[in-house]
């Protein structure tokens, strides 16, 4: 639970490099066990909700579409 808090004082601070970086690691699915790609999977999903334009090209690691404003 501390990893998550952790994680989400640090989401304003992330970078597109950042996300692009998380997203890869998602992709490429090498994890030495399954909690370390769920966290990261968690970690994304967190990124699409409090800052949407950074996760949006991962959006279907997460199996949600593109939220449309207008």
């Amino acid at each position: 639970m501390k990893t998550l808090i952790k994680a989400s004082r640090d989401i304003a601070a992330l970078t597109s490099d950042d996300v692009a970086k998380l997203a890869t690691r998602l992709e490429e699915d090498d994890y030495t066990d399954p909690f370390e790609g769920l966290n990261d999977w968690h970690l994304l999903r967190a990124i699409a909700f409090q800052r949407p334009e950074l996760a949006e090209p991962y959006f279907h690691l997460l199996d949600m579409e593109a939220y449309d404003e207008a």
